[in-house]
């Protein structure tokens, strides 16, 4: 619980007196004011969330955290929870989604084990930090005791602090873990006020029966626990999931750290979301990588005023969406560092 408290209390705002600056940079660029749109945002946040105007985006890291849910017993999930580990080693393997965009993108993908219901013995370049062997069956009683998801944001918290020691300029969030919209939707039921029915969707796809079902699992499961959204671990620990503990420890992490970090989709965002619960200023460093189809999505987004990047219909999480998002980000970044300013390429600046 000290390393969360500290890291809570060391998250600083980021200094609008850098924000400005950059932004000056930007206009000052062979171009019209704004021209460049988004891009310019994200070059602006970059800088002053690094504190540095020609900031390194060379080395970007995504950490997939991976956990099992024992909610998916209630059949809320079209896969079983053997997919979990498979899927796992799939991307150790380099042959998921997330593998392909981060390459194609550049950046590294690192996957933790905080709580797969399996043995994966010694596994070459598979973080293992298990907490669990996956959480619980919410339906019949918290997920997590609350120890198990203050380790588990620990885990995430130390991960980020890791990252900081290497050099990481840039790190992205996404999860592996069978049945895990059924949590984030809990987590943001509790949160949002909202019911159930407002806040859940397919996952995986399942059919109307089954979404039924999962809105149902949902319900008794915040009957059951009573989470009381004034207090996030509680929500956490009662319906969340250790993976997405991991998430808003990473994101705590960043942010502490002043690494900007890109969050991927759904269950990436409720992550996010208990980090910012716990820290608001968190939100300042988050960057919103996509909007997912998942219904609850928007809403989360919308509570921590964050404006997706992209929005192409993913549902698959793993951090795609991240993956594809950073380099849009780093290229905003390049903007900033290589444009040539007017004085630089000799142009006449315009007139407003």
């Amino acid at each position: 619980m000290k390393l969360l408290t500290e890291t809570i209390h060391r998250v600083q705002p980021v200094d609008r007196a850098l924000l400005a600056e950059a932004q000056k940079l930007l206009d000052n660029k062979t171009k019209p004011l704004g021209a460049l749109g988004r891009l310019e945002e994200f070059a602006r946040r970059f800088a002053a969330i690094t504190g540095n105007m020609a900031p390194d985006t060379a080395h970007k890291v995504i950490y997939t955290f991976a956990g099992d849910h024992g909610v998916v017993e209630e059949g809320v999930s079209a896969f079983p929870k053997e997919v979990t580990p498979q899927m796992v080693l799939n991307i150790l393997r380099g042959g998921a989604g997330v593998n392909v965009l981060a390459r194609h993108s550049g950046v590294v993908v690192r996957v933790v084990d905080i709580g797969v219901d399996h043995d994966f013995g010694l596994v070459p370049e598979l973080v293992v930090r298990k907490v669990a062997r996956g959480t619980r069956n919410f339906a019949k009683g918290p997920a997590m005791t609350r120890e198990e998801a203050v380790a588990s944001l620990e885990v995430g918290i130390s991960l980020a602090f890791e990252a900081k020691e290497r050099g990481v300029a840039m790190l992205g969030t996404g999860e592996m873990g069978i049945g895990n919209t059924t949590p984030s939707s809990a987590i943001l039921a509790v949160l949002s006020g909202k019911s159930a029915r407002e806040v859940t969707h397919r996952g995986t796809g399942i059919n109307d029966a089954a979404l039924e079902n999962k809105i149902r699992v949902i319900e008794q499961g915040l009957a059951i626990n009573r989470p009381d959204p004034r207090d996030p671990l509680d929500v956490l620990a009662k319906v969340g999931g250790l993976e997405i503990a991991g998430i808003a420890g990473l994101v705590l992490g960043a942010a502490a750290c002043r690494i900007p970090v890109v969050v991927d989709g759904f269950i990436s965002t409720a992550g996010a979301l208990i980090a910012c619960e716990l820290q608001p200023l968190a939100r300042e460093y988050l960057f919103a990588a996509h909007e997912s189809v998942e219904i609850g999505h928007r809403f989360m987004l919308e509570r921590l005023g964050a404006e997706p990047i992209l929005d192409l219909q993913f549902r698959l999480g793993e951090g795609t969406g991240a993956a594809l998002a950073m380099g849009l980000i780093e290229a905003g970044v390049k903007v900033l560092k290589e444009m040539a300013s007017f004085a630089e390429a000799g142009v006449t600046e315009g007139e407003y």
